[in-house]
């Protein structure tokens, strides 16, 4: 588990048998995958999404005569139960309606979601998920939706946030679960938790 002002990552590169991902829900489908198949998850070499984009990662351009040295990370893993089923994310769950009125629930691994800075202090190995939960009127949506482009819609009396491996999701009403961008299934109630340096990226 990372700690503040401590290394992390080791330049490394990535094995024989890793796997390239580009978005973020592929990164966690390719680890459901092993996880159902019973198997190790396999190393994955982040070429895009928003995990790639908190984590730093640049892309070496085709034909570079000096290519960067990839660096290897261990990262935390999201896992949300709902309805009786398991599901994964590397980057954020996000329980909304579609047009986030009424009661919604941000929980990041990452800092990124898109263009928005919803987790400033979010890190994907620290082994905590960064929170946010409230409900905004359509005026103040946005207001929040312009500040946080920047992290800077935080703090707001409207918002509670809280940092914390685990998370009880009750927003009250039907709502979309959205993880690493895709909507995934509609549930009222869920729980979110997080498995430390479960897997392992190179950027």
């Amino acid at each position: 588990m990372i700690s503040p002002g401590s290394d992390y990552g080791v330049p490394m590169d990535p094995p024989t048998d890793a796997v390239e991902v580009f978005t973020d829900h592929e990164a966690a489908r390719r680890l459901s995958a092993a996880r159902s198949s019973g198997v190790d998850p396999p190393a994955l070499i982040l070429r895009g999404g928003d995990l790639f984009r908190t984590l730093g990662g640049t892309r070496n351009r085709p034909g570079d005569p000096n290519p960067r040295q990839m660096v290897r990370v261990p990262v935390d893993l999201g896992v949300v139960i709902s309805n009786g089923e398991e599901h994964l994310f590397v980057a954020h769950a996000i329980f909304r309606t579609r047009l986030w009125q009424g009661h919604f629930e941000v929980v990041m691994n990452a800092q990124w979601c898109g263009a928005y800075d919803f987790g400033p202090r979010s890190h994907p190995a620290d082994g905590l998920l960064d929170i946010t939960v409230g409900t905004l009127g359509l005026r103040q949506l946005a207001a929040a939706r312009t500040r946080a482009r920047s992290g800077s819609h935080l703090p707001h009396p409207a918002l509670r946030t809280s940092r914390s491996a685990s998370h009880e999701v009750d927003t009250g009403h039907r709502t979309s679960m959205y993880l690493d961008g895709v909507r995934v299934a509609v549930c009222p109630r869920a729980s979110v938790h997080l498995e430390t340096e479960a897997f392992m990226v190179h950027i």
